[in-house]
């Protein structure tokens, strides 16, 4: 039976966190085009510029801890990934699909704050200070994005809400 060490452990939280960011930067541009909102079609874009600095980052990384910088299948951001694309394919392109692109999207935000927030404190207890510091940055940026997911969602839900209340 194989041991296994916090090491270990780490290393494949890297691995699942480096697939899921290379499928993100697939996943976003499809989001970009499917939004109406400008300000949505925006953050996905610019998002996808930060996912690509991400990627740079984890490979620095793998680097760090003297390993390639290789990926093993995210099953659950496959899964976020795909109830994303079934929003696209079942609504019309309107406000509407907007608000849910935003939920699928946070979705994917708070996956992501989880996976990091793990990494960063499994290499704080191993005394890996300097990759904690790394991907904690990441970790920052993964904060933001929600952040601005949410004032953007918070904006579409009124618009849409007001479209409501003006059709009884």
């Amino acid at each position: 039976m194989k041991r296994e060490t916090l090491n270990d452990i780490l290393l494949e939280e890297l691995k699942d966190v480096y697939d899921a960011e290379q499928q993100i930067t697939k996943a976003l541009p499809k989001m970009a085009k499917a939004a109406t909102s400008p300000e949505l079609k925006t953050a996905f874009e610019e998002h996808l510029e930060m996912t690509k600095g991400q990627v740079e980052r984890l490979k620095q990384a793998f680097d760090m801890l003297g390993k390639k910088a290789s990926g093993k299948t995210c099953k659950g951001m496959q899964g976020l990934i795909e109830e994303g694309h079934e929003h696209i394919e079942e609504h019309e392109k309107s406000p509407l699909l907007d608000v849910a692109l935003v939920g699928a999207a946070q979705r994917v935000e708070h996956y992501e704050i989880a996976a990091y927030g793990t990494i960063c404190a499994m290499a704080d207890a191993m005394g890996q200070t300097q990759l904690s510091q790394l991907l904690h940055e990441t970790l920052e940026e993964e904060k933001q994005t929600d952040e601005r997911l949410t004032r953007i969602g918070t904006e579409i839900n009124q618009e849409c809400a007001k479209q409501l209340e003006m059709s009884r």
